[in-house]
């Protein structure tokens, strides 16, 4: 058998195209809340590949469902179905407010669904012109161009216009600004409980129902995106258990395949029929070993134990990292729901949030940034607290070299 080709960090620059900027170290191992580099470094892992890994690495239980799959069957094609994914749209269906679920790859795919979705209800609703979505600033919803679109960051958009139009982006928790925008013509209200990358801002509950107030007085769909905070990274199932808000369409991918690309659409009866055959579709979504793993980890994640174990690590966290302030008191202020954490700089410290993350690397820790200015922590749902603490001290010795 042929030797793996030998590769190195430098190899990025020769062979990829270079919209990412990785560390300079490459991760080869991982088991729980810790990962190797090639030189057999440890990390400690806060970032938990950005909402993802939401059983830290290796866990038996998705090790198991992927390898059992394996062996069975991968990929059939839509014109077909599976035992899988039916087992997995019944969890998800029986466990939210959904009757149907579209499956696809990623949490942009699953966007670009809803709004796909919403511009067809628009379309049947036989209202002239109903077309217009609603959106936020500093939003994000994935890298399609409808999407990107969607999103209210333009340093994502603006250099691949001409873009998709209809969209209108308002200043997020500003109830009056969304009253200004929505209308008759509005097939659409996009919005994220919490918005991740834009700063891990919680959504105020009031501004919440005001949105879904709006949406039923014009006939305008309710989606909420929960890429990110969906399957148990809030503390609840999806984000809009904690508001009492019930959308007509929500988004998840990340942490529903604990590191498997998988993706879904969730909507009603009432919404759902408007998709019919051939409207839309994807390859590879709902496929067996997708599907199977997904399945495994939604099962695992979906119990009181580790849904309560979110919020207890919530507060372990916060304690902590109000010790660590209080000795380096370089964060304005910590925010988040469950274990979505952004730690917000203070105004002299502005713009190092990479800084962070990058003397953090160094000192065995992956963090991540949300923003220039909020350092970010998506941890394992289930991190032990030895790794929450050890991942502490190293942040430590990162925010000392800031200090200074």
């Amino acid at each position: 058998m042929e030797q793996p080709i030998s590769v190195t960090r430098s190899n990025f620059n020769d062979w990829m195209v270079p919209v990412f900027a990785p560390a300079n170290f490459i991760p080869v191992r991982g088991e729980g809340s810790r990962i190797w580099d090639q030189e057999n470094k440890e990390y400690i892992d806060f970032a938990g590949g950005i909402a993802v890994n939401a059983l830290g690495h290796a866990h038996p239980v998705a090790v198991n469902a992927l390898t059992e799959q394996a062996t069975k069957l991968w990929h059939v094609g839509n014109g077909y179905t599976n035992e899988p994914v039916l087992r997995l749209a019944k969890q998800l269906t029986e466990n939210t407010f959904a009757d149907k679920v579209f499956f696809c790859n990623s949490g942009a795919e699953a966007n670009e669904a809803a709004l796909k979705l919403a511009r067809k209800v628009g379309l049947d609703s036989g209202i002239a012109g109903k077309s217009g979505i609603v959106a936020f600033n500093n939003a994000f919803h994935g890298r399609t161009l409808f999407t990107v679109s969607a999103g209210g960051q333009p340093k994502y958009s603006q250099d691949f216009a001409p873009l998709p139009n209809g969209i209108n982006h308002v200043a997020f928790n500003d109830l009056e600004a969304a009253k200004a925008v929505i209308n008759e013509q509005t097939c659409a209200v996009i919005v994220e409980p919490i918005q991740g990358e834009g700063g891990v801002i919680p959504a105020d509950i009031e501004f919440l129902k005001g949105l879904r107030a709006l949406c039923d007085e014009f006939g305008a769909l309710l989606i909420f995106d929960e890429v990110q905070t969906g399957v148990g990274r809030t503390g609840a199932l999806y984000a809009y258990m904690n508001s009492g808000v019930i959308p007509d369409v929500l988004t998840t991918a990340k942490a529903l395949g604990g590191g498997f690309p998988v993706g879904a659409m969730l909507t009603t009866d009432k919404f759902a029929p408007h998709f019919s055959v051939g409207t839309h579709g994807t390859t590879y979504g709902g496929n067996p070993l997708a599907s199977a793993v997904a399945g495994a980890v939604f099962e695992f994640i979906n119990t009181p134990e580790v849904l309560e174990g979110v919020k207890h690590r919530h507060q372990y966290f916060l304690d902590a990292l109000n010790k660590l302030n209080a000795e380096y008191p370089i964060f304005e202020e910590i925010r988040g729901q469950g274990l979505l954490i952004g730690c917000v700089l203070k105004a002299e410290y502005a713009g190092k949030a990479k800084d962070i993350t990058t003397w953090a690397g160094e000192e065995g820790l992956l963090a991540l940034i949300a923003g220039p200015n909020v350092v970010r922590f998506t941890p394992s749902l289930i991190i032990p607290e030895q790794d929450i603490d050890e991942g502490i001290a190293r942040l430590k010795r990162a925010l000392a070299k800031l200090a200074k």
